[in-house]
């Protein structure tokens, strides 16, 4: 498949901060990938929580089983755009890296651990494990991916961290903060993905758990909609198979809104390269009435599952867990591995060193190092 004029090409990518050979059987954004996964941030994924924490359930997402399913996803809205896949592999597979163990929950407490040190966000934390926290490579720190891949992995960023980075690299990916400009469509689709991905999951780990049932989606249109579709189609469906059937009837018609907004956007638009593409309005969307089903979607799950007492009961024990740790570190620094203990920055040191941690490792340390289990 050829690409579009507005994709990102890896033969005109702003490269590396290292500069490197390029590979004989593989383009720049496809090597961005591999790297990726061979990363032992990546490996860590498998171990870190979406929702439920890992010793919760077998069959429940984890940050890598997402990160793969927001592949999948950006891979076939990619295809059909005409825009590089490989690109938009390699940032889905890569935009979680930086993750606390505990998810959101760990990320909250560690954020307000760091107060008064630069704080804590993940996007900029998934952006130093590549460029800093991974050691692989002789000639350099992290995985020295290309300037497209490390644009789209820096999805958030405040203000502070963006002038910061900005002067240690002028006009580089933290740049567009500053200038409210928009990253290349790879990186505009990753976000979407993210979000279609997590909320279809989270209905099906929702339902999985007991937490919320179909009966209480009937209230939301997007789901709703697509359950009486199925049932109408295939009147004897019962049990997990209507919930299945409804959650990927939803993915579909997400899908194709977005490939049809963003196609007529970028008729519209008609951006003739990826740098008319960043100095253009956000493209990839989804259209306003799907907007709209998708905020009421999102605001039924963030009231009825991530607030659940029973989810809030854990979010509650795991904020401890780190919060007790990063006390616990910052005392003792030596019960950290050298490369962390020997640092100057000891709290920076000490969330590098809690934000790569699975959530099983995190809780057998805190056991370890206060002598308490500290989730039940």
């Amino acid at each position: 498949m050829s690409l579009a004029a507005y994709a990102c090409h890896p033969a005109r990518s702003r490269g590396r901060r290292h500069a490197e050979p390029p590979a004989p059987t593989r383009d720049a954004f496809q090597r961005d990938r591999d790297r990726i996964v061979h990363s032992t941030a990546f490996r860590r994924l498998v171990y870190k929580t979406q929702v439920f924490l890992n010793h919760e359930g077998d069959l429940f997402r984890t940050r890598l089983t997402h990160s793969l399913e927001v592949a999948q996803l950006g891979r076939s809205i990619a295809r059909a755009l005409r825009i590089n896949e490989d690109l938009v592999e390699a940032i889905a597979l890569a935009h979680d890296l930086g993750h606390t163990p505990f998810g959101h929950a760990g990320q909250d407490a560690l954020n307000a651990c760091m107060e008064g040190h630069g704080g804590f966000e993940h996007n900029l934390q998934s952006l130093r494990v590549v460029d800093a926290l991974e050691h692989r490579y002789p000639q350099y720190d992290g995985l020295n991916l290309s300037f497209e891949t490390r644009e789209g992995i820096l999805k958030h960023c405040s203000r502070a961290n963006a002038e910061r980075l900005e002067a240690g690299e002028p006009h580089g990916v933290a740049r567009r903060f500053l200038d409210r400009t928009q990253p290349g469509l790879e990186a505009q689709l990753c976000n979407l993905a993210d979000a279609i991905a997590y909320n279809a999951h989270d209905i099906d780990d929702g339902v999985r758990s007991g937490l919320i049932n179909v009966e209480q989606l009937g209230e939301v249109e997007l789901f709703e909609c697509y359950r009486r579709e199925a049932l109408a189609e295939y009147p004897q469906l019962e049990g997990r198979r209507v919930l299945y059937e409804t959650i990927r009837r939803m993915l579909s018609a997400q899908v194709y809104d977005v490939i049809d907004a963003t196609r007529a956007a970028l008729e519209a638009t008609k951006p003739a390269d990826a740098d008319d593409v960043r100095n253009a309005p956000p493209l990839v969307a989804f259209s306003e009435t799907m907007q709209a089903q998708s905020n009421e979607l999102k605001a039924f799950l963030f009231r009825n599952l991530y607030r659940h007492p029973q989810v809030r009961q854990t979010t509650d024990q795991a904020q401890q867990v780190v919060r007790e740790l990063f006390e616990a570190y910052l005392e003792r620094g030596a019960e950290m591995p050298v490369s962390y203990a020997d640092r100057r920055d000891r709290q920076r040191a000490v969330a590098d060193y809690i934000a790569g941690m699975t959530d099983r490792f995190a809780v057998r340390e805190h056991e370890r190092l206060t002598g308490r289990r500290g989730i039940s």
